[in-house]
């Protein structure tokens, strides 16, 4: 585990820093540290455009408390680490903001794309487990696979799925996501 001195602490930036920022910047604040982020692809805008579909359309025929959020939305975790997941949903009104969500929402979709691997495989996964997200899902086009982090019970299990798989969440029995029907409507 990597260690900072008082000195190396005080120099990182804060949530304020990462509202402070200009608009026409995008950027993620992970452990006091800024990475840019740079325009979704087509295909990572059209998978987020048909999960978020088909979780916002479960939500509503639930008429439940859970709201989902596409990004931009962003998510303070804690002071150092402010984040912009692709696919939200927070079913705690309370974490709610109008900066976004103020603490761990209960499900995070991360799409992969080659310029934030890195942030969605390593660096976003314990700041997921600790700010208490339980569930979180990495769709990774480039190869394929759904990587779903089931950590509602303080552990986490892990499984893989392929884009030929249907995908149950884990906070909601009834919602599946049928990642071969995503691709089947995307056209290269």
């Amino acid at each position: 585990m990597e260690t900072i001195n008082d000195t190396e602490e005080n120099m990182l930036n804060t949530a304020e820093d990462y509202y402070n920022l200009p608009d026409n910047v995008r950027a993620e604040l992970i452990k006091g540290k800024f990475y840019n982020m740079a325009a979704p692809t087509r295909k990572h805008q059209h998978i987020l455009g048909m999960i978020y579909n088909k979780i916002f359309n479960h939500l509503e025929s639930q008429n439940g408390d859970c709201k989902v959020y596409p990004a931009p939305f962003s998510v303070q975790l804690n002071e150092k680490s402010v984040v912009e997941p692709d696919i939200t949903v927070i079913c705690d009104k309370d974490k709610l903001t109008e900066r976004g969500c103020t603490g761990g929402p209960d499900w995070i979709i991360e799409i992969v794309s080659p310029s934030n691997s890195a942030n969605d495989y390593m660096r976003k996964s314990g700041l997921y487990y600790d700010a208490g997200v339980r569930d979180y899902w990495i769709v990774d086009p480039i190869i394929e696979k759904v990587i779903v982090y089931d950590m509602t019970d303080k552990i986490t299990n892990i499984a893989i799925y392929t884009f030929n798989d249907t995908v149950r969440s884990n906070i909601y029995d009834d919602l599946y996501i049928d990642f071969s029907s995503v691709l089947d409507s995307y056209e290269e």
